[in-house]
């Protein structure tokens, strides 16, 4: 009686063992199951002994095939995620390439980006009405004024062109609609707009955009109040104001 509780025991201690080494090995049919118990088992009289040949090597052969087994399936799934990594870079770089086209290719090229084929605009002042005639509809040169201050936006057609998001500051004084965060025609004004009515933060706003407008754009003259005569810039004061920006 004695000696089948040590065996049930035994069996129980190594239980987990064999059950696992039945599943690692349940793809090789040559093994048997009787062959999967443990290293090694206790017999009643406390020693142990290890299986025998046969079996231990029916044994190690179980656990060659489940390793093959795993190391297949494992190599079939990276196959399958290396040919979906493939097919999505495809994608992205056709999105990519047909993207650019479709946004024509980059800044400067073509109609998209006209300022590459135009020389660099002498500096001098506008009045209003000289300086709607930069809208990009009757020239391919855009200006804008901000904070009494003309800009040449050319380059930056796509957005200030017009068909633009901000076409509608197009050759005309963009100060009170970049303050107020406006982009309707109640921003714009026919005279002069000396900007009184605008508060101490819109006029900060103006301010900043002045800044932001002189960092990117070239700028090209003042814009005139009514009355006031245009300032006579020589070639000397116009390559030095360029080269500052630059």
């Amino acid at each position: 009686v004695g000696g089948v509780r040590r065996g049930g025991e035994g069996r129980g201690r190594g239980g987990g063992g064999r059950r696992w080494r039945a599943v690692m090995a349940a793809g090789d049919g040559n093994v048997k199951l009787g062959t999967l118990g443990s290293g090694s088992e206790s017999s009643s009289d406390g020693s142990s002994e290890s299986p025998g040949g046969a079996e231990a090597t029916a044994e190690g052969g179980g656990w060659a095939a489940a390793a093959l087994t795993l190391l297949t399936g494992g190599g079939e799934m990276l196959l399958n995620v290396a040919l979906v990594a493939l097919v999505l870079l495809g994608a992205y770089r056709l999105w990519v390439r047909w993207g650019r086209r479709g946004l024509g290719a980059g800044a400067g090229e073509g109609e998209e980006n006209p300022a590459g084929s135009l020389p660099r605009m002498k500096k001098r002042d506008f009045s209003l009405e000289q300086l709607r005639q930069y809208d990009g509809s009757r020239t391919p040169r855009i200006l804008l004024a901000v904070n009494g201050k003309v800009f040449d936006v050319t380059k930056g057609s796509k957005f200030y062109g017009p068909a633009g998001p901000y076409g509608i500051f197009a050759g005309r004084d963009a100060s009170r609609g970049l303050a107020t965060f406006c982009l309707d025609k109640d921003a714009l004004r026919d005279e002069y707009d000396d900007l009184s009515d605008l508060n101490a933060v819109q006029m900060e706003s103006v301010r900043e955009w002045e800044m932001q407008f002189k960092e990117k754009y070239d700028y090209v003259g003042r814009l005139l109040k009514p009355g006031e005569e245009p300032s006579e810039y020589t070639d000397e004061e116009d390559t030095k104001d360029h080269n500052k920006q630059d």
